[in-house]
């Protein structure tokens, strides 16, 4: 109790003894209101340019982590990779016969610890009826397990069955984007959308997905809303128009596994499987979102300290800013310096002066650029339909940083300043 006692009576002492060198500081900052001004946008800018980079990489990061979570960090994704031209894809297929149903049963048969597994055929339909008001839909071919390995939510009717799946039923299921190209706000279960020259009857519709317009990592960029959701018997009975044998087959094949630290030797073991039934050819590409979480998380730190470091120049620049005008500070009040010294103020009492000053200056200009990096990431955000996100961790930081540069970049006026002789400072001119 009695250690306390003493802390608090010295800090009360310190507060007490810095209390006239902050009214003394505030209004030397007032009198020379523009001068301070402008030696405060260097930390403006600064502390800006901190939030504002740190703002932008933490939506960045959000948005991207949260879609490679929704592609399921215990799944594994095949795709077949598309060839440029049609003479490409012949050489292809001398070696390899493209991605088959049969290297999915074959993958299902050697591969451990899968939950659910699917394969997947992609169609992009020429012609639709309802019309679509925008671009037209993506069909998608999957098995049920579809549902559950993409984390599909249903909120009408239902997604189609294992009986449906075996019989090459003619239904479908919307996703939101496609629900509301072809039927805006109309009730969509139970009515019929006719994809070429089939029709399917529509038996319920999903939940809006995140969508990223960027390619990652061999997952090829497109809405994750505007699918139609179809049996993959039916889509390759009723929609297949491959004739000459070249394409694929399918075109994709998703594996759930029943853990996450059991996708890296999977992807081993699939792309082993895959080399030896294509003969080596590299027209395939296996896609694990754990290894993608694991390698963007990486990279983004590495962002987010490029980004500090780059905006962190700025607040440098405003301590450079500081430390002139605390020097000049420091001339126009050597005859103020050296009466203080002569009516006893110590050395530690001019240097804390000063110093009080430098703070005020970039404490003042750090507050301010908070609310301007602030309003900076909501405008870039509205402008550039960017996602960003301003954290308590980014406005410390700058804040902080802020700080610690007046104190280290007015730590040497106020040296010097606490250095001048008494007598000649008083007869300086």
């Amino acid at each position: 109790m009695k250690s306390i006692a003493r802390d608090w009576t010295r800090h009360w002492k310190l507060l007490q003894e810095a209390t006239p060198d902050l009214k003394i500081g505030l209004q030397n900052l007032l009198v020379h209101k523009l001068r301070s001004l402008l030696t405060m946008l260097g930390m403006i800018f600064g502390v800006a340019a901190v939030i504002t980079m740190m703002s932008i990489g933490a939506g960045a990061r959000q948005q991207v982590m949260a879609i490679i979570e929704q592609m399921g960090v215990r799944n594994l994704i095949v795709e077949a990779k598309e060839a440029a031209n049609w003479d490409d894809l012949r050489n292809v297929r001398k070696n390899s016969p493209g991605l088959t149903l049969q290297d999915s049963r074959i993958i299902r048969a050697n591969v451990p610890n899968v939950v659910d597994f699917t394969p997947r055929k992609r169609f992009e339909p020429t012609k639709l009826i309802p019309k679509p008001a925008r671009e037209f839909p993506v069909v998608f071919g999957v098995n049920p397990q579809y549902q559950q390995i993409a984390g599909l939510g249903v909120v009408q009717g239902r997604f189609f069955d294992e009986n449906e799946a075996e019989t090459a039923a003619p239904v479908a299921v919307l996703g939101s984007g496609a629900r509301s190209a072809l039927f805006n706000d109309q009730e969509s279960v139970g009515q019929f959308v006719k994809v070429n020259e089939q029709w399917f009857r529509v038996v319920g519709t999903v939940a809006p997905q995140l969508t990223s317009q960027a390619k990652i990592e061999g997952v090829a960029a497109g809405d994750t809303n505007n699918i139609i959701y179809v049996p993959l018997t039916a889509a390759l009975l009723r929609l297949e128009s491959n004739r000459s044998g070249l394409k694929d087959e399918i075109d994709g094949i998703y594996l759930q596994l029943s853990s996450p630290e059991q996708t890296v030797s999977t992807a081993e073991r699939v792309r082993g499987i895959l080399n030896a039934a294509h003969r080596n050819t590299p027209d395939f590409t296996v896609v694990a979102p754990a290894e993608l979480l694991a390698e963007q998380q990486k990279t983004q730190r590495m962002f987010d300290w490029v980004m500090g470091a780059i905006a962190s120049i700025s607040l440098l620049v405003g301590g450079i800013g500081i430390m002139n005008i605390m020097l000049a500070n420091v001339m126009e009040r050597t005859r103020e310096i050296g009466v203080r010294r002569a009516i006893g103020a110590r050395r530690r009492d001019v240097v804390r002066q000063f110093l009080v000053e430098a703070i005020l200056i970039s404490l003042a200009g750090g507050l301010i650029g908070i609310v301007f990096g602030f309003a900076m990431s909501r405008t870039i955000a509205w402008l550039a339909g960017w996602s960003t996100i301003t954290t308590l961790s980014s406005i410390l930081v700058a804040f902080l940083f802020s700080v610690s540069v007046g104190l280290i970049f007015g730590g040497y006026p106020a040296m010097k300043a606490s250095r001048l002789d008494p007598v000649e400072a008083i007869r300086y001119e």
